[in-house]
């Protein structure tokens, strides 16, 4: 085993805790050297402003980082600089820092939800975006990509899920109301023109849209995007995409006055049509509405708004939101409501592990909460 002298710094002092190490998960070793490889740079950034949890992000995925103390100080050491060989013995390397922790990286949800409070006041809803709005805080993408803790393709998503405009470089959230007015006048120009959904021709629909109904074809392109593929100047419809938004359409109009079930659908069918009409399902508004009995009535079942987007993101204050809303929840009904504040099935179970006690009756498993609410 090679022995070394070991010297401290001459500025030990000043370089005291400017040295952090990281422990690499498997997927990041990987990306960091098939980069090195390639003579590529593996894009990663630490994003985090003074009040937040510092996180990583690689161009696909966030990081949580976590410091952990170790048990043996590790020493970071450095070669004799060249001009200064002389002053110290041919094996010497100089002590630049000493370090008592390690940062451990684990995949977190990224932090998506600060977006919207960013844009909140600069809602699209078919306005001339040219125009120019004297006082108005503007958030740009770029914005986004230096304050949002998420990586860069996970932003992108983000934009896309929360159905958020790209316009004149300034990101804008569309009207659910325009939206969904937009999407009928497609449902309808595919009919009237003839158009197979599975291959509409981009410019013909946007021109339509444009023309007839003065969308702007930048606003008309991204939205297709949104619900579906364009490829080589064709866009083929994610028709669950479309059908799923035009159900949010009527459920949203229910936030405090419930729709019976058969109501919303025989609504929801006929929006869609006959051609999309099969596609209609509840499945796919999970996470988006709460069903009671209707108790006073025929008892029937009632639908009420509750989406999963507009609770707290901060786990105990999301099941204190979910358990002042009901009291049990099924295993079904409570877990559409925890998918983006858990990175995967594993952390969903762990979090209801942590917040919830599991009772078993005759109708199956149900959860409680572990602490008492108040209402």
């Amino acid at each position: 085993m090679p022995e070394y002298d070991l010297c401290f710094s001459f500025s030990s002092t000043n370089e005291a805790g400017s040295y952090k190490i990281i422990e690499l998960t498997p997927d990041l070793t990987t990306l960091i050297e098939t980069a090195i490889a390639k003579d590529e740079d593996p894009r990663l950034s630490i994003k985090g402003q003074p009040d937040e949890d510092a996180v990583l992000c690689s161009s696909t995925k966030t990081y949580g980082m976590r410091s952990v103390g170790l048990s043996n100080t590790v020493l970071v050491v450095t070669p004799v600089p060249d001009e200064r060989a002389s002053e110290f013995a041919e094996d010497a390397v100089i002590i630049r820092d000493q370090l008592n922790e390690i940062i451990e990286l684990a995949p977190v949800v990224p932090k998506l939800h600060k977006l919207s409070a960013l844009i909140k006041n600069r809602e699209y809803d078919g306005d001339n975006e040219d125009e120019d709005d004297d006082g108005m805080d503007r958030f740009t993408y770029h914005d986004a990509k230096q304050e949002i803790q998420a990586s860069d393709v996970e932003i992108d998503q983000g934009l896309k899920t929360r159905r958020v405009l790209i316009i004149n470089n300034e990101l804008r959230p569309i009207a659910p109301a325009f939206l969904a007015h937009l999407l009928e006048l497609i449902l309808n120009l595919l009919v009237s023109l003839s158009m197979n959904y599975t291959s509409v021709s981009v410019e013909a629909l946007s021109s339509a849209l444009a023309d007839d109904h003065e969308v702007s074809r930048a606003v008309s392109t991204q939205v297709m995007s949104w619900f579906g593929e364009i490829k080589d100047a064709k866009w083929k419809m994610d028709v669950d995409g479309v059908v799923k938004e035009l159900g949010l359409g009527i459920l949203r109009k229910h936030r405090h006055d419930p729709i019976a079930k058969d109501d919303l659908l025989a609504a929801w069918k006929k929006l869609a049509g006959d051609t999309f009409e099969p596609s209609v399902s509840l499945k796919l508004l999970e996470a988006n509405y709460i069903e009671t009995i209707d108790t006073m009535g025929n008892g029937a079942s009632v639908l009420r708004y509750f989406p999963a987007s507009e609770l707290p993101v901060d786990p105990a204050a999301r099941f204190s939101d979910l358990f002042l809303t009901r009291s049990i929840w099924r295993g079904e009904e409570i877990s559409p409501f925890l998918s983006d504040i858990a990175v995967n099935s594993k952390e969903r179970d762990k979090l209801l592990l942590k917040y919830c006690r599991t009772v078993t009756g005759p109708e199956g498993i149900r959860y409680t909460a572990r602490a008492q609410y108040n209402g």
